[in-house]
C-alpha cells in the first residue's frame, strides 16, 4: 500500500464552465459545493491537496491555489502546472465537476500502482477518464515538451505515456459522472 505522504491531490478548476453558465466549483450538491466533494474524496488518501486555477475566488476552500503556468491551454496545461508544483512521485488528479466521486474509487487507482505505469486512469463503461487519474511526476517534462510544441489535447499527451486503466464495476460508474450542463445537474439532484 502506497503511503499517502508520497501522493499529492490536484484538483483542476480552470475551465470556463460555459455549458453550465456559472462556475461549477461553487454549484451546490448535497449541501456542499462541487469542489468540496473532490477535496473530501482526496483528503484521506493524500498528503496535500491543491487547486490549479487562476480564479482567486477559489481560495475560499482554504487550500493552496496555483495558477496555470500556460493559460488557456486546457486540462493538459492544468495537469502540467500541478505536476510542476508537486513534490511527490504520485499525484491524484481530479476535475472539479465530479461531485459524486468518493475515496473508494480513488483508492483503486492507488492500489493499481506498479513499476511501469506513468498514468493510471479510471475506465468507466468503456470510456477512459484522464481527469480521474493518478499521474507520476515523470510525466511533467513530457507534458511540457508537448505544450511547448502547441499541443493541447490531453488524450494525445496521455497516449505518449505508459498508461494503465482501472475498470469500474457498473455499480461504481455513478461516482465518475462529469456534470457539465444544467440538465446533467438536474439528473443527479433527482
Amino acid at each position: 500500500m502506497m503511503n499517502k505522504k508520497n501522493i499529492t491531490g490536484i484538483i483542476l478548476s480552470g475551465g470556463k464552465s460555459s455549458r453550465m453558465g456559472t462556475d461549477k466549483v461553487f454549484l451546490p450538491f448535497n449541501g456542499k459545493p462541487f469542489m468540496q466533494h473532490g477535496i473530501d474524496a482526496l483528503k484521506p488518501l493524500v498528503a496535500e491537496v491543491f487547486i490549479v486555477s487562476n480564479n482567486k475566488e477559489h481560495d475560499i476552500f482554504g487550500l493552496k491555489r496555483i495558477d496555470d503556468v500556460i493559460e488557456n491551454a486546457g486540462p493538459l496545461a492544468g495537469i502540467y502546472s500541478g505536476l510542476k508544483q508537486s513534490k511527490t512521485d504520485y499525484n491524484l488528479v481530479l476535475s472539479c465537476d465530479i461531485p459524486l466521486i468518493n475515496s473508494n474509487v480513488l483508492q483503486k487507482l492507488i492500489a493499481a500502482i506498479d513499476d511501469t505505469a506513468e498514468i493510471i486512469q479510471i475506465e468507466s463503461q468503456g470510456k477512459t477518464m484522464p481527469l480521474i487519474a493518478l499521474y507520476k511526476k515523470t510525466c511533467e517534462p513530457k507534458f511540457l515538451r508537448l505544450l511547448n510544441k502547441g499541443e493541447r489535447r490531453l488524450q494525445f499527451a496521455v497516449n505518449q505515456c505508459k498508461v494503465k486503466n482501472v475498470a469500474l464495476s457498473n455499480e461504481e460508474t455513478y461516482a465518475t459522472q462529469n456534470i457539465n450542463t444544467p440538465e446533467q445537474l438536474n439528473a443527479i439532484l433527482k
